[in-house]
């Protein structure tokens, strides 16, 4: 899991930039840039999803840091 998030974080980091890119570059004529932002949506919610079921199966697990408390 260590390496997964951020592979995955950078894919959904270079999606959006190409999403800019194709903005840019086709000035709304094609539909590259909306199926660009929708791949940056999935990988943003099965990132989510991975997160959490890799924590209720153990392959990771919380720091242990109190929050709300003094």
């Amino acid at each position: 899991m260590k390496w997964i998030i951020p592979i995955v974080l950078l894919m959904i980091v270079a999606s959006l930039g190409s999403a800019l890119y194709y903005m840019m570059k086709d000035r709304g004529n094609s539909a590259r840039m909306v199926h660009s932002l929708m791949l940056r949506i999935g990988l943003s919610i099965a990132l989510f999803i991975a997160i959490l079921l890799a924590h209720y199966f153990g392959f990771i697990e919380a720091t242990g840091i109190k929050v709300g408390t003094n």
